[in-house]
């Protein structure tokens, strides 16, 4: 059978070479835009191996994460990728975060989740010298990774097989299903195949139209946007350090991670999250007007903007105001100074938004017609990948069985 892959993020590649493992007589071709794979998403996150503290139990996310982390860490060991299990602080620095500690604590073990501490400042000053707050819950298995140097071996590990590639500078510009078969149009010639796989993030939703899928779901971009902390001022952060996230709210807010990403070592601060103008729109300036138009004509998108006003504005804000980022990671590390951040890179996550404005916030996976669409792979998407791409391809067994 030939399958093919839309998308050479981590997500496709993964899937591939599960692929490539469990049916190595198989010819998989994975179909990536670009001049190189993980160019977007996957090439921009913040490099955090997540290890399941607050997906809700039970839950896809949970699951996948718990399973994810330990296979992750099992393939960089073997090849030789850069990754530390370094641990993090979750920072209460209020009555009501301080609150919500046990509760946090109480959800990780749910998720299976060992070593999970409430900490006193004294204690959390041992983990993290520079650490502001009034208590954090310490999570011993969380960590960071290389995911551009995984995304690497992968691609390197597909196109090692006997029957298996992976075509650069392939952009699909056109999907059809002619006499049971796939057909690709892309900028690299037709490919065709007997199966396909929609890994194709930003655009999946419009990779799935294109193949003939309804839109039930959108993706809407978000920018996140970094800073760096000067090398001088690196001693400030060991691992990661977040703050207890508000529930009312569907994001993190600014927290502190160490990289062990090539070209990103060092620190990092962020990020925050403004609706982008662009589903790869890294920058404030950058504008597609077909994106702008598909978010601001979907009801999800107004929806959204008044369920969460304050911090929508809030986040915007700490957009243009490098003070404002600031005060924010000052919760974290109070000894942060003004000139200790430069800018640093920036990321689009691709969320998907439900009509009524909700983001949709497990995973999401479309099957028909031979085809297995990933419409919505919130984190921990780059942890879990090995093993989401375990779940694509069972499905895919289903769909063509």
């Amino acid at each position: 059978m030939k399958i093919l892959i839309a998308g050479g993020g981590i997500v496709g590649l993964a899937t591939a070479w599960n692929l490539t493992l469990r049916h190595p007589d198989d010819e998989v071709i994975v179909l990536e835009k670009e001049a190189a794979v993980c160019a977007h998403q996957t090439g921009r996150n913040s490099g955090v191996l997540h290890s399941g503290l607050v997906y809700k139990p039970g839950s896809a996310r949970a699951k996948l994460a718990r399973t994810g982390i330990r296979r992750m860490v099992e393939f960089c060991q073997e090849n030789n990728v850069a990754h530390s299990i370094c641990g993090m602080l979750v920072v209460a620095s209020t009555d009501e975060q301080i609150a919500r500690l046990p509760a946090m604590q109480e959800r990780g073990t749910a998720n299976g989740l060992s070593g999970l501490r409430i900490l006193k400042p004294e204690q959390m000053r041992e983990v993290e010298p520079h650490v502001g707050g009034r208590a954090a819950l310490q999570v011993p298995e969380e960590g960071i990774v290389d995911y551009r140097s995984v995304c690497k071996v992968l691609a390197q590990k597909i196109g090692a097989s006997a029957t298996s590639r992976v075509v650069c500078n392939a952009k699909i510009e056109s999907l059809r299903r002619v006499s049971g078969e796939w057909i690709a149009e892309t900028t690299a010639g037709e490919f065709r195949g007997d199966a396909l796989v929609n890994c194709t993030g930003l655009f999946a939703d419009r990779t799935a139209r294109m193949a003939g899928e309804q839109r039930a779901t959108r993706i809407v971009p978000f920018r996140g946007e970094y800073y760096k902390l000067r090398p001088e001022r690196e001693f400030l952060v060991r691992g990661l350090i977040y703050p207890v996230a508000d529930p009312r709210f569907p994001f993190l807010g600014v927290h502190m991670t160490r990289m062990v990403t090539a070209g990103r070592e060092g620190v990092e601060a962020g990020p925050n999250a403004v609706l982008a103008l662009a589903r790869e729109g890294y920058k404030k300036t950058d504008i597609n007007f077909f994106d702008m138009l598909d978010a601001v004509t979907y009801s999800g998108t107004w929806r959204f903007l008044f369920k969460y006003p304050r911090m929508c504005f809030q986040e915007m804000r700490r957009s243009f105001s490098t003070r404002l980022f600031i005060e924010s990671a000052q919760t974290l590390i109070p000894e942060l100074r003004f000139d200790d951040l430069q800018t640093s890179g920036s990321g689009v996550r691709a969320q998907a938004l439900s009509p009524e404005g909700s983001l949709v916030e497990d995973f999401e996976f479309q099957v028909s017609n031979r085809a297995v669409h990933v419409i919505n792979a919130p984190s921990p998407a780059a942890t879990a990948s090995l093993a989401i791409g375990d779940v694509i391809v069972d499905k895919l067994e289903e769909a063509v069985s």
